[in-house]
């Protein structure tokens, strides 16, 4: 199944997306099975951010490749010898379609990564491994734009990885799926700039929740994005595109911000 997010008629509803049709849902998927209230056609409904998360979770350097990238960069980086988690913010979420705004003041490469992101379906503390898979409601698409001199120059992430605009999620929540035997393609102005197996991680999901539920709570609707293999340079006037094979296609312009 594929759930999502939209306005309809001017409110803010939980769909379920087919080809041709979007279901209004009469509640939420992570508390049951809603009934359907009616359908509408797909063609021209903006799809929200699939779930505005209770808590945003990220995981970073989770792919060797982009590690090992980062260490012929001359960074001081290396493989990570356990899972664990960072926080982004809730605001920085759009979803698919709406433009990624470039701030005016932003110098040097300005990047996307396309990511898996685990959707949390079920409040989840100590987990076992088993419990951790049972835990994901399903998966979704993540764009982790990030702008790298901020992201050197200040002392956290606030404004690199957290400014309005870039964490573009969606388009919808794909509930039967293996992420893990899937595969990650990033477009550029439809051209591919990165493409790679999007199982191919240094942890999986699953160790990063048995890890986090040690000391933290998980919660329906937390999501969990879990990292890149590599980067994309973008500029004002580009479209990005991740796609996620299994999953869908999260596209999103990129426009300087004029306020």
């Amino acid at each position: 199944m594929r759930y999502g997010r939209a306005s309809v008629d001017g409110e803010i509803r939980w769909v379920r997306v087919d080809d041709e049709a979007v279901h209004v849902l009469r509640g939420s998927p992570l508390e049951g099975e809603p009934a359907v209230e009616r359908s509408v056609p797909r063609e021209g409904l903006a799809l929200l951010p699939p779930v505005v998360p209770f808590v945003f979770y990220a995981v970073g350097l989770n792919y060797r490749r982009h590690i090992e990238q980062q260490m012929a960069a001359g960074r001081n980086v290396a493989v990570p010898d356990r899972p664990e988690v960072g926080y982004r913010a809730n605001n920085a979420l759009i979803g698919h379609g709406e433009p990624i705004l470039v701030p005016p003041d932003v110098t040097g490469r300005f990047e996307a990564e396309g990511e898996v992101v685990a959707v949390v379906g079920r409040r989840v503390r100590h987990a076992s491994r088993a419990e951790a898979q049972e835990s994901v409601f399903g998966w979704t698409i993540g764009n982790d734009v990030s702008a790298r001199e901020w992201q050197r120059s200040d002392r956290s992430f606030w404004r690199s990885k957290n400014s309005d605009t870039f964490k573009p999620m969606g388009p919808w929540i794909e509930t039967d799926v293996d992420p893990m035997a899937q595969t990650t393609t990033v477009r550029v102005n439809g051209e591919v700039r990165a493409g790679f197996a999007t199982g191919d991680m240094v942890f999986d999901p699953w160790d990063f929740i048995v890890e986090a539920s040690r000391y933290i709570t998980f919660h329906p609707g937390d999501v969990l994005w879990m990292g890149a293999d590599s980067t994309c340079q973008l500029a004002p006037g580009d479209v990005v595109d991740i796609e996620v094979t299994g999953i869908g296609v999260l596209s999103n312009p990129v426009r300087l911000d004029t306020g």
